[in-house]
């Protein structure tokens, strides 16, 4: 990791600036998926899988039978541990609905609000160097909980030209019965679009590289909503002097080996801790079966010491991490000084590995500094609310002038007449 400190607030910038892989002409290519997938529906979408994942398929469609033998062929360990953390998600998701609203404004005038399910949605299950197997419980389960009534999943071809068996078994758990073996910026364009065989949604959902997130964005052209920005994994662990070195260093490594492009960040304001921090990471890393991204990752990664605990927390707030681990005996005391981060974990004994698994929170957050402006995934994500207002005619008489007044300043005279002619006759 890259040493820094005592930085000046003029140096944040470049310090909260995240690792990215230049792709050259990314939105061209983007819009020529979209393009093609437009025109030749299914065949563009064989086209791209055997461009970009080396598949040439038959059908990308994922039957009944395929998905019953992925989850015969799982362990009962792996089954009771996806069990578990399903409980465990739905418990918590379920806690996040809110009642109906009905508010009586004043006599004659009813306003209420009802939560409705997004119809149609898609999440994307990324597949590449790991089956994100977890990812699909943490988007199906709210997304069953809200009422959505289609639920279409699409994760690339990876294993024989098929889904790995794991990601199977766990949306047959989750419900999903609409499995396509389609992956990248391909997949949110077929689902934006709508192909033969792939339905149109109304909203995607899902992380991935920075085609996928460039693809999200481009949805927004076909109607179609996205979650959130879901980049490359990145992590912010703040340990202060009653931090155990070893558990910071495996936490900063669990983030480490999701991707060459993926960041974390160690912020102390003790330089032993720090030191024997990136003592325990140098030897850690050694033992892990992906260490080879991991240490790429690090490359890319910072260690940075504050004189003070305020100048790291603003430090922290404005890098607005995915992921906030607060290593201390004593994290609830730093809490309130928390304004900017995706998920936080408090305490010594609070692993990033909870949260991204079975602690019942969502792990579909914003990354690149979107903590700011963006909440993660939650049971609102998969609905929408809809107003509705009941007026008697004593309610809009009471209401009559404020509107015809603010109307017509607004110059908008129909608006005003609309009220007026409902009381011409008195």
């Amino acid at each position: 990791m890259n040493y820094y400190e005592n930085p000046k607030k003029n140096d944040f910038i470049s310090l909260t600036s995240r690792p990215t892989i230049q792709a050259k002409d990314l939105q061209q290519i983007i819009t020529n998926i979209y393009s093609e997938i437009e025109l030749r529906g299914d065949l563009a979408i064989k086209d791209f899988t055997k461009k970009y994942d080396g598949f040439s398929l038959e059908s990308f469609i994922v039957g009944k039978s395929i998905i019953d033998e992925a989850y015969a062929q799982i362990d009962i360990t792996l089954k009771n541990a996806i069990l578990k953390a399903y409980n465990n998600i739905e418990v918590f998701h379920k806690a996040q609905a809110a009642e109906n609203l009905k508010v009586e404004i004043e006599d004659g005038i009813e306003l209420s609000q009802k939560s409705v399910g997004i119809e149609r949605v898609g999440i994307y299950i990324p597949g590449g160097t790991a089956p994100l197997l977890s990812t699909i419980l943490m988007l199906a389960i709210p997304a069953r909980i809200a009422g959505c009534k289609q639920i279409v999943l699409c994760s690339p071809p990876t294993f024989d030209g098929g889904i790995h068996p794991s990601i199977l078994a766990t949306a047959k758990i989750c419900g999903i019965k609409e499995i396509y073996s389609i992956g990248g910026a391909q997949a949110i364009a077929a689902l934006s679009v709508g192909t033969e065989t792939i339905p149109k949604v109304m909203k995607v959902f899902g992380p991935g590289n920075q085609y996928v997130t460039a693809a999200k964005e481009y949805a927004l052209n076909y109607g179609v909503a996205m979650d959130l920005p879901a980049g490359p994994s990145e992590l912010l662990v703040f340990a202060d002097k009653t931090a155990i070195p070893a558990f910071v260093a495996a936490d900063l490594l669990s983030q480490a080996e999701h991707g060459i492009d993926s960041q974390v960040i160690l912020v102390c304001v003790e330089k032993a801790i720090a030191k024997q921090v990136e003592k325990e990471l140098q030897n850690q890393v050694q033992d892990l079966p992906r260490k080879e991204i991991a240490k790429a990752c690090l490359i890319n990664s910072r260690s940075i010491l504050f004189k003070t605990i305020d100048d790291a927390f603003e430090f922290i707030n404005e890098y607005a991490p995915e992921h906030l681990i607060i290593a201390s005996e004593n994290a609830e005391e730093y809490v309130d000084k928390i304004v900017n981060a995706g998920s936080v974990f408090l305490g010594n004994y609070c692993p990033e590995s909870a949260g991204d698994y079975a602690s019942g929170t969502n792990h579909t957050l914003p990354t690149s500094g979107w903590a700011k402006s963006f909440s993660g995934v939650n049971l609102d994500a998969f609905t929408k609310k809809i107003t509705f207002q009941s007026i008697s005619k004593k309610g809009l008489k009471s209401l009559a002038k404020t509107i015809t007044s603010i109307a017509r300043e607004e110059q908008l005279e129909a608006h005003a007449r609309a009220i007026d002619i409902r009381f011409k006759t008195e």
